[in-house]
């Protein structure tokens, strides 16, 4: 089980691809939820992630604590035309590292 910071300095964990609106969006509810200056801190490879990434860290989300909502476009073929490639949006939930704390032992 990593610490937050490990995780924070650690590899990439997150499947962000890099795309800018999804970033925006992620870093306008942090700057709403914890100040501007707390951007500085945001990386989204690494600090906001699904509840099942960091369930895997060994980290859970503390009580009461709401998630960010985000999106992905998820691109599939078309099961009659192969060639024809069809989008949809995906919403996903992202808790930023300050959300979360260690996963209590059973």
């Amino acid at each position: 089980m990593k610490s937050i910071k490990e995780v924070l300095e650690g590899p990439e964990i997150s499947n962000y691809s890099g795309s800018e609106k999804t970033r925006s969006i992620v870093e306008a509810e942090i700057a709403r939820r914890w100040g501007q200056g707390e951007l500085k801190n945001y990386d989204p490879m690494r600090s906001a992630l699904t509840f099942k990434n960091w369930i895997q860290l060994g980290m859970v989300p503390r009580k009461g604590e709401k998630a960010i909502r985000s999106f992905v476009v998820l691109e599939t073929k078309d099961k009659k035309d192969p060639k024809k490639v069809v989008r949809r949006i995906k919403s996903i939930y992202l808790f930023y590292y300050r959300q979360v704390q260690e996963l209590a032992p059973r």
